[in-house]
């Protein structure tokens, strides 16, 4: 057992679990208060908005409270909470949402479950169920039924939260004796025709079949075995599969660091994280997310006009995702502002058509895919490398999403190089040789731009961008994609040169340099796992596993990982889970682990 925060503190810290099922998702702190669920989609509008400062919540308090323990059902995203009260009681939370494979087809709809057993003694609880409506921070009314509490939301949609506990408790709060499992349904304010216990035991007992069936077919690394199965259970539900969209992260506004006014709302799908998210799953084997995810970029290269690609859409494809601020909601520990929808997909960013190219790359010589692409499907994918030819050598706002900075940015330039040469290698397995000569050429043209412009003699390094001598960790990704071999000279020293400048101990930093809100004080844990994956190429790999081994040992008690990490305090900031720092652990695991024919 272990003691935590006093149960009347709000949501205050990123030692959260994360349920879902490709639909919806939620975020439960480490005393089972369910206090992020948005609905009715995972950017959707949310309900239980208690980790942005809200009152929005889902809470089992128990009376006399004194630990808590939690954990995974093993290979699952079926989360249990054990609470522990002083007279010896406790009490069992499962939460989770619903997934498995139903008449043909994988059943995830807009539900979450709860479920309450008594383990010791006679644990009394009080149940508060007190969702609000979004970004207002207006509670929602309640209507009682029968066996039910609805909730008219007006943007979330109306829904319904169906249980066997008494429903006059529930409507007052009133505490009770917790005598026997009680089971909680929330979703669509519709009937269930079933028994509320039937039902929820049915749906977890398939769930936990479906999880641990899909993480058996894994081809995990010998080593890290655990954090590689939750990196990867982790990444699968942040997919959207109902259209392929991929969110960068489940949370909105959580902050970079303390005071920083760096809050973005990462819940929609970046076609540069969506990319590293489908090649960490390919890594081990798991193609079913690189097949939907496929039709997504299809559809989106469909309705390009002159190849413009924005560098990030919502999880429907939409375009305009206009940035607000939710001016009556406190924040993350009273850290404002609370953003939702996010000015990026206005941004101009040339490396998001190398994302997109390398992204659809694989359907072009993978056979074990159902829908193998070919000519066609390289016709159009045409349109997006002619848009990266023309931008190659242009301004924009770089990777990190500059707000009020334009280079021409070093990754940018990169990912333009990666667009060209990967439309050569498609035109030359298709048989094109007239288009793969001029992709050819293309790429060779970019690639002598950045040994020109990139290259900092005095610096020793590439730089962040054209002329410059910033160094920004992005360039790590040369090797990564192809740009040049993994031993030479000048990657090699300009690896040597962010682990001398950028690097504060194990962790590295995007970039050193102020931008728009000034020096960044906490590092970009995605950036670590890119230098632990380039300090294994260049050879120094006990090294590497031991940057690897610290940086696992900041994940929270339950394998997640966060945005950014302070270096000082070694605490988690910004938004949470985030695919970026899940696809590191799968990226560097399977990179550094010792071969399973080694082993046994």
């Amino acid at each position: 057992m272990k003691d935590v925060e006093k149960p009347e503190a709000p949501v205050a810290s990123l030692e959260l679990g994360m349920i879902g099922n490709g639909t919806i998702a939620g975020l439960i702190d480490e005393i089972g208060r369910f206090g992020w669920l948005c609905l009715p989609r995972l950017d959707g509008e949310p309900v239980f908005n208690a980790l942005v400062g809200g009152d929005g919540l889902f809470w089992v308090e128990l009376e006399g409270f004194v630990s808590a323990d939690q954990e995974y059902l093993r290979n699952t995203a079926v989360l249990r909470t054990v609470l522990h009260a002083e007279d010896g009681s406790s009490l069992e939370i499962t939460d989770f949402a619903p997934r498995f494979e139903a008449r043909e087809r994988t059943f995830q709809p807009m539900n979450v479950v709860r479920r309450l057993r008594p383990l010791s003694g006679n644990p009394r609880i009080r149940v508060r169920l007190s969702p609000q409506e979004g970004w207002s921070g207006e509670p929602l009314q309640a209507t009682r039924g029968v066996s039910h509490v609805s909730f008219a939301g007006a943007r979330s949609g109306p829904f319904r939260v169906t249980t066997d506990a008494p429903i006059s408790y529930i409507m007052s709060e009133t505490p009770f004796l917790l005598d026997k499992p009680l089971n909680f349904i929330l979703g669509p304010d519709e009937s269930i025709n079933e028994g509320v216990h039937t039902l929820a035991r049915e749906w977890e007992e398939r769930s936990v079949t479906y999880w641990q069936n899909w993480a058996r077919r894994l081809a995990i690394p010998f080593e890290w075995q655990e954090a590689v199965i939750r990196a990867a259970i982790t990444l699968k539900m942040c997919v959207y599969e109902e259209t392929g969209g991929i969110i960068a992260a489940a949370t909105s506004s959580i902050p970079e660091h303390e005071g920083s006014s760096r809050n973005w709302d990462y819940r929609f799908c970046w076609i540069r994280d969506a990319y590293f998210t489908v090649t960490a799953l390919n890594r081990l084997s798991s193609v079913g997310t690189l097949e939907i995810y496929l039709r997504f970029l299809r559809n989106i290269v469909a309705s390009t006009k002159g190849g413009h690609i924005q560098p990030v859409y919502g999880v429907g494809m939409e375009q305009a995702l206009e940035e607000k601020i939710a001016t009556n909601l406190p924040g993350y520990r009273g850290h404002k502002p609370v953003r939702y929808g996010n000015q990026a997909a206005e941004h101009i960013q040339h490396d998001v058509y190398g994302q997109v190219i390398l992204g659809a790359a694989q359907a072009f010589f993978d056979t074990r895919l159902r829908n193998q692409a070919g000519v066609a499907e390289f016709t159009q994918l045409e349109q997006v490398g002619e848009r990266a030819w023309a931008m190659h050598n242009e301004p924009d706002a770089g990777i990190w999403e500059y707000r009020t900075i334009s280079q021409v940015h070093t990754s940018s330039a990169l990912m333009c190089w990666a667009a060209c040469d990967r439309l050569g290698r498609i035109a030359d397995y298709l048989g094109e040789s007239d288009r793969a000569s001029c992709w050819h050429e293309r790429a060779k043209t970019i690639k002598d731009t950045i040994y020109e412009k990139a290259w900092n003699e005095e610096q020793q390094a590439f730089t962040g961008a054209y002329g410059g001598d910033a160094l920004d960790a992005s360039v790590l990704l040369m090797a990564e994609v192809g740009f040049l071999p993994r031993d030479d000279k000048r990657f090699v020293a300009t690896v040597d040169a962010i682990d001398k400048r950028l690097r504060d101990g194990m962790h590295v930093y995007r970039y050193r340099a102020p931008d728009d809100f000034g020096t960044p004080e906490t590092a970009f844990t995605a950036c670590t796992f890119w230098h632990i994956d380039a300090l294994a190429a260049i050879g120094r790999k006990d090294e590497a596993r031991e940057i690897f081994e610290d940086l696992l040992s900041r994940r929270n008690k339950l394998g997640l990982l966060s945005e950014d990490l302070d270096p000082k305090t070694g605490e988690l900031w910004g938004n949470f889970p985030q695919t970026y720092s899940m696809v590191g652990i799968i990226n560097s695991a399977t990179r550094l682990s010792r071969k399973w024919s080694q082993m046994i």
